[in-house]
């Protein structure tokens, strides 16, 4: 498994951002594709999460509603829709894969990570 994330930018609050995260290699259908995020001086933290059959998803409570979490079996990509911007979303993105249970929301329990891609949301 490699990821490869892109999509960060610099937005105003309330705008729209849509990250995406490929797998390159040829096992991205046997894992959780999930997005972390870290911010300035905190620890990194669960953001979405999807299920291998892109069936069931989860979220930071924080985040439910806006963000939509999404997969791509033809073109082995993870999405992140981000709508409604705030401030506090602010962070490096990560992407990362696991080989373990769509409950899991620690990041301990992904196997792989992208390299990060930054959203910084700012007037």
């Amino acid at each position: 498994v490699q990821l490869q994330a892109s999509g960060g930018g610099a937005v105003q609050p309330g705008a729209s951002l849509r990250l995406s995260c490929a797998d390159s290699g040829r096992t991205f259908i046997q894992y959780v594709m999930g997005w972390f995020r870290q911010a300035p001086g905190k620890e990194r933290e669960f953001v979405a999460a999807v299920g291998r059959s892109a069936r069931r998803s989860y979220y930071k409570e924080s985040v439910r509603g806006r963000f939509t979490i999404s997969r791509d079996k033809g073109k082995n990509t993870v999405y992140l829709q981000m709508n409604s911007l705030k401030p506090e979303d602010t962070a490096v993105y990560y992407c990362a894969a696991s080989s373990g249970a769509l409950e899991d929301r620690s990041s301990a329990d992904y196997n792989y990570w992208g390299q990060g891609t930054q959203v910084t949301v700012s007037s």
